[in-house]
């Protein structure tokens, strides 16, 4: 059996699949939910809030010399260009050591301090999009940030091993960009 194809038999004993449905799950800092829409792609949505205000969350989210800490798996972060409508970025993630790097192309529009959506344009992801919403509260020295996130798999992997590293990244990424924005 060829490495790779051990490799996600392995993790896919791992792995629960509970991604059929609708699962959710709440801790005291982040809400998240994961499902399937009809055309077998992940969906994440989560949400917390951040005692920082919104500029400060928006260019903690735009640092590329900060994603490796935010964001799990993430090796690299490269703005390949930049436009009047925002950028061209790529990220290399490992998010198992059994799978190879994902590379990922997006273009990402930007709205300053309150939105930042994505798209996938080339790499493994062969499709994806979602958005970080930034949301003022306590007069702008909080922030509520949503994320809302589709992607079909990397490799053409089943939906059943990638589904839950998406329902654990989230939550773990936002925790991080929390730590990341609270920093004194």
């Amino acid at each position: 059996m060829r490495p790779i194809a051990l490799a996600c038999s392995f993790c896919l004993g791992l792995a629960t699949s509970a991604v059929g449905a609708e699962n959710s799950e709440r801790d005291d800092t982040v809400a998240v939910s994961m499902r399937l829409d009809d055309q077998g792609h992940g969906v994440v949505r989560a949400r917390t809030e951040i005692a920082a205000s919104p500029e400060t969350v928006y260019k903690t989210l735009l640092d590329c010399d900060r994603a490796a800490r935010i964001m799990p798996g993430v090796r690299r972060c490269k703005v390949l260009s930049t436009d009047p409508l925002g950028q061209i970025r790529e990220h290399v993630v490992r998010f198992s050591v059994f799978l190879p790097p994902v590379r990922s192309t997006s273009r990402v529009t930007l709205e300053p301090n309150r939105m930042i959506r994505f798209t996938c344009v080339q790499g493994d992801i062969r499709a994806c999009e979602g958005a970080w919403r930034l949301t003022p509260i306590d007069g702008g020295r909080r922030t509520q940030v949503d994320y809302d996130f589709w992607a079909s798999p990397p490799f053409g992997l089943p939906i059943d091993l990638v589904g839950p590293m998406m329902r654990r990244d989230a939550p773990a990424a936002l925790r991080a960009l929390r730590r990341e924005c609270e920093r004194p």
